[in-house]
């Protein structure tokens, strides 16, 4: 088995780490427990062999006790003796106890009468010692027993001492016999008990010495450095080091006549001897132990394969999907769990291919209408670009935005605009384009037409089919839809070799033939200019106000009954320090576009709420008008944001009067009904700016929390040479007076129109007749000269006098 490259961070290698680590903790506790029970069981095994091993030793002690006394007693008991110590003979005693003494190997031989007086010795010794030795002897209360036993240290040797008295019949005296204690009684003991044995005699200065061994030499010389000993812990025999080897000790004190005795005997049993047979089996267990890691290495090594090939199965399939290579399938032979992890992952791949599957389509597809989106397009245009480059034959792109699309949308709902696309992208599929064309929706009602291998004058010509196409109008649910459109034109390479480039110029001319009314336009380098002029100007107006550069401009307007001022509309001029003063039109749309209308709308707000409280200081009591626009409606926080001003100038809100379109409302009605109930709440006065010209007044108007009426100038300007403007204005009247509320004509050019609107009980005014806009300081010194111009002899048709 090929073994991989151990690294410790991998899963594999901790598994085989912690499997191999358990195993050999279990490994180490399981041989230390069976180390220390087998020491036990060989200390309790030493501690039980010396306990006999005592046993056994006094035993032999008696046993050799009663073998000398037999062996003295037979003197003791010779007639011939007896007669010599009766006799007093002095010479036939000593004779009798050399002899006997040599037969049974006794090395001290002494007589004493009954009160213990030497009467004679065999050999030359310490004979008052061995004399004491007989009485102590003699003195045994269990000495009939032949059981006692008794060693005396006797000119620095060890001497066991057996005496027998001599009767006749009382006792006449004593035979005493001594006996060195030699190796050879050691060796008998240690050949019955396999114990060593070492007798240790203590010495007059306290120190021990061996006098006789089982053991060799050397080691009695280490056992006389080795004791004694320090004291066992208590259930344990003493322990000594003898050459390095440790023996459990098992002392035994032999009786002495005279105090504690000087010999001791002691029991030895050598550890490592009794742990010996156990060596084989340790050596068994490590063996094992050792082939039981192998095995489990290998165990181990093959299930951490087993479940980590799987894993890295897994993971080569994760990175395949982090790359997005959804085809290849998860495929793992296994049933177990890492099987199910396994066929989760193959169904979650199938899941994510699918979804990917169709996020590529959503991505690439608009959902409407199935056609290409933006992206695909651009996709599919830079594939044309290039291969235009390396044929040499242009391609070219159509934009087309429909016109009137929005307002559809809002009259008759989202669902019918939404199928109103698609039946804009069927007609174009089946009745203008080729097959080769691609089709695609930009975004909202915006189209695109790549025509690839088609010159700018052949695109200009479908162009026109196309328009001519929109000509018919769309018919769905009974509700007929006159649509048309502006349509761009850019060519590849004559107008660019980007995609961006292309795209954004086909755009300009767009904007250009939706601007002109045209139908279609192809891109030319004049409309960069205008374009880039305009983004200057977008740029510019952004610090616009930061640099002091617009203006307050006031149009007054006047009560048609009593001819005086009674306020005026604000309006804003930029005062740029290049372009000179630029006209609203050239700024407003893309401050609309921008959304920076609603900084210009508060800075028109701050800057009347500021005239306001000038004008009422000088005595002039007048409402200004300030416009709003569609993101203001929007804005949910301009009510607080115009409190504020309002409170910081001290401007009472009555005299404020906020101008709104229709238009302005029909984007989200609902949210511009909350944007002018909270300012109707604050005290604002509110008008309906343009009325007339929108869609749907009458069904909001009912709804709107509105105080004035403003009729559009389209009307105004036309009424006295046309009588349907005059039919329109004099109806306008009259329904705003029914609903309460006040009418504002503007637009007014000359003195006919301003009669005929006083007449028809209009109540104000505005327009270059009376003023035009003028500078905020100039207002107060107009007011101040202005008075109503005599237009009593202006006369009407009788057509339009019936109207008054």
């Amino acid at each position: 088995m090929r073994f991989p490259q151990f690294n410790p961070r991998r899963l594999q290698a901790r598994i085989v780490v912690v499997y191999l680590g358990m195993l050999l903790v279990v490994q180490a506790i399981s041989y230390w427990f069976i180390q220390d029970s087998l020491s036990r069981n060989a200390r309790a095994t030493i501690h039980t062999e010396l306990i006999s091993g005592e046993k056994v030793f006094k035993r032999l002690l008696s046993q050799k006790t009663d073998n000398l006394e037999q062996a003295t007693r037979v003197l003791a008991l010779d007639y011939g003796f007896r007669a010599a110590v009766a006799s007093g003979d002095q010479a036939t005693i000593e004779s009798a106890l050399i002899n006997h003494g040599e037969r049974i190997h006794a090395h001290v031989a002494i007589f004493t009468d009954a009160q213990f007086h030497l009467k004679a010795s065999a050999t030359p010794i310490n004979t008052a010692s061995m004399v004491k030795a007989v009485q102590a002897y003699a003195q045994q209360d269990n000495h009939t027993s032949h059981s006692a036993h008794q060693i005396e240290v006797i000119d620095g040797q060890p001497f066991q001492i057996v005496a027998v008295p001599i009767k006749a019949p009382q006792i006449i005296g004593w035979v005493g016999m001594g006996f060195k204690v030699t190796d050879q009684l050691l060796k008998d003991l240690k050949d019955l008990s396999q114990l060593d044995v070492a007798l240790m005699m203590q010495q007059p200065q306290g120190n021990w010495v061996v006098s006789a061994s089982t053991m060799s030499p050397k080691q009695s010389d280490n056992l006389t450095r080795a004791w004694p000993p320090a004291e066992a812990t208590a259930g344990q025999d003493l322990a000594i080091h003898v050459s390095q080897e440790e023996y459990s000790v098992v002392p035994m004190a032999l009786p002495s006549s005279h105090g504690p005795s000087p010999v001791v005997a002691l029991l030895m049993e050598s550890v490592a001897r009794a742990t010996e047979p156990y060596k084989q089996l340790k050596l068994n267990l490590l063996i094992l132990s050792g082939v039981g890691v192998i095995v489990f290495a290998i165990g181990s090594v093959v299930t951490a394969k087993r479940i980590t090939t799987p894993l890295r199965v897994l993971s080569t399939s994760a990175r395949r999907l982090e790359h997005g290579d959804y085809g290849a399938r998860v495929h793992v032979a296994s049933k177990d769990e890492i099987g199910e992890l396994a066929q989760s992952f193959e169904t979650m791949r199938q899941a994510i291919q699918a979804r990917e599957g169709e996020i590529r389509r959503l991505a690439y597809q608009d959902a409407l209408t199935d056609l290409p989106n933006r992206e695909q397009f651009r996709t599919d245009l830079r594939h044309a670009i290039l291969r235009a480059r390396e044929e040499g034959v242009p391609c070219t792109i159509l934009l087309m935005d429909l016109d009137r699309f929005k307002h559809v949308n809002d009259v008759l709902g989202h669902r019918f605009g939404d199928r109103l696309l698609r039946a804009v992208a069927e007609r174009l599929r089946l009745e203008a384009l080729d097959p080769e064309d691609v089709l695609a929706r930009l975004s909202g009602d915006e189209f695109a037409i790549l025509l690839p291998g088609t010159s700018p004058h052949a695109a200009s010509l479908l162009a026109k089919r196309i328009l001519q196409t929109f000509e018919r109008p769309f018919v769905l649910d009974d509700h007929t839809v006159d649509l048309s459109s502006g349509i761009g034109v850019a060519c590849s390479p004559e107008h660019g070799l980007d995609v961006d480039v292309v795209m954004s110029r086909a755009e300009m001319a767009m904007y250009a033939a939706k601007q002109t009314q045209s139908g279609c336009v192809t891109y030319h380098p004049g409309l960069d200019s205008a374009s880039e002029d305009s983004l200057t100007l977008i740029s510019e107006l952004r610090t616009a106000i930061d640099r002091e550069e617009l203006r307050l401009y006031l149009q007054p307007k006047i009560n048609l009954k009593t001819g005086k001022v009674v306020g005026a509309e604000a309006l804003v001029r930029w005062q740029h320090p290049v372009r000179g003063m630029v006209p609203p039109m050239r700024f407003i749309p893309f401050a609309e576009q921008t959304g920076f209308i609603r900084l210009i709308t508060l800075w028109m707000v701050e800057q009347v709420a500021i005239h306001c409280a000038l004008l009422h200081s000088q005595g002039l009591d007048l409402k200004i008008s300030v416009n709003l626009s569609t993101r203001d409606l929007m804005d949910q926080d301009l009510p607080a944001k115009i409190d504020r001003i309002l409170s910081q100038h001290s401007t009472v809100s009555d005299k404020l009067v906020m101008e709104i379109t229709e238009s302005a409302i029909m984007d989200d009605p609902q949210r511009a009904l909350q944007t002018l109930n909270k300012l109707h709440e604050m005290g604002l006065k509110l008008s309906i700016d343009d009325f007339g010209t929108g869609y749907s007044s009458l069904a909001y108007l009912k709804r709107l929390p509105v105080d004035e009426l403003k009729i559009d100038r389209s009307f105004v300007m036309n009424m006295e040479s046309d009588i349907q403007d005059a039919k329109i204005v004099h109806s306008t009247i009259d329904l705003a007076h029914n609903l309460g509320l006040s009418v504002v004509a503007e637009g007014i050019e000359n003195a006919e129109a301003l009669h005929m609107l006083a007449s028809l009980n209009c109540d104000e005014a505005q327009g270059y007749f009376i003023a035009k806009p003028m500078p905020c300081e100039h207002f107060p010194a107009w007011v101040e000269q202005w008075s109503l111009p005599d237009a009593q002899h202006e006369g009407q048709g009788s057509e339009f006098a019936a109207l008054t």
